[in-house]
């Protein structure tokens, strides 16, 4: 009896400090990843550049994305599968302002001369001014494969509400563009590759129209990425179609 005593304490002894062990370690791992969690909700916050109704770059359309948007901006209509012009004020403006972005509206509208459709989800906005919002039209368009934003169109014609303003105190200073070939005038910013671009485009009768557009470049180089791997893919099956039909 005593020899089992003797060798039953450290067997027990074993047990409770490996017990101990895991417990200290499982309190640990929990106590870091609460303080992960907001570190990686902080981080990801930060990458984001500029947003319309606190839709950035990393911000994913559904539902309730639809919901919230319907709530501000009154009833949209959506198109699925459609072009994507990125050009703005007058033909030509991209490629003189700015060469990248005229680059990947390049990409998306080729061949020149044909309707090239995209696999883009397009919500548009005509009556928000009846939900006291002072804009004309607002048009944002997502991926359909990633749902997230790829470009933002917002029109309005007066800025009752300093919107330009608002910006400049939440972005800092503009660079300032007078327009070489039209009278009119833009403001623009970038961050991370993104550009947001305020111009004021004068109307038939001379009075300046305000025109807001954002351009997610990360996620307009992942939508003409994919696309050019399905292009690929489609080309490839029919390749492999045709030498297996003799």
């Amino acid at each position: 009896m005593k020899l089992k005593s003797k060798n039953f304490f450290p067997i027990t002894a074993k047990i409770f400090f490996r017990a101990l062990l895991i417990s200290w370690l499982v309190v640990l791992t929990s106590a870091c990843s609460e303080k992960e969690t907001p570190q990686t909700q902080t981080k990801e916050a930060a990458t984001e550049t500029f947003t319309f109704f606190d839709l950035g770059r990393n911000s994913v359309m559904s539902k309730r994305t639809r919901q919230d948007l319907g709530d501000k901006l009154g009833r949209d209509a959506i198109e699925r599968r459609s072009i994507l012009d990125m050009e703005i004020n007058y033909p030509g403006f991209l490629g003189t302002y700015f060469p990248d972005l005229k680059q990947l509206n390049r990409k998306l509208n080729f061949p020149p001369g044909e309707r090239v459709d995209h696999n883009i989800i397009k919500l548009m906005y005509r009556y928000a001014q009846k939900t006291n919002i002072p804009f004309d039209y607002v048009e944002l368009v997502f991926s359909n494969y990633t749902r997230k934003p790829v470009l933002f169109r917002i029109h309005f014609q007066k800025d009752e509400s300093n919107i330009i303003k608002t910006l400049e105190t939440k972005y800092g200073p503009p660079t300032s563009i007078k327009w070489e070939k039209e009278n009119g005038t833009s403001f623009y910013w970038t961050k991370q590759n993104d550009v947001l671009v305020v111009s004021l485009v004068p109307n038939q009768f001379g009075n300046p129209e305000y025109q807001i557009v954002i351009y997610f470049a990360a996620n307009l180089n992942k939508l003409i990425s994919t696309e050019q791997s399905e292009k690929e893919e489609r080309e490839q099956r029919r390749t492999k179609s045709g030498k297996t039909a003799f």
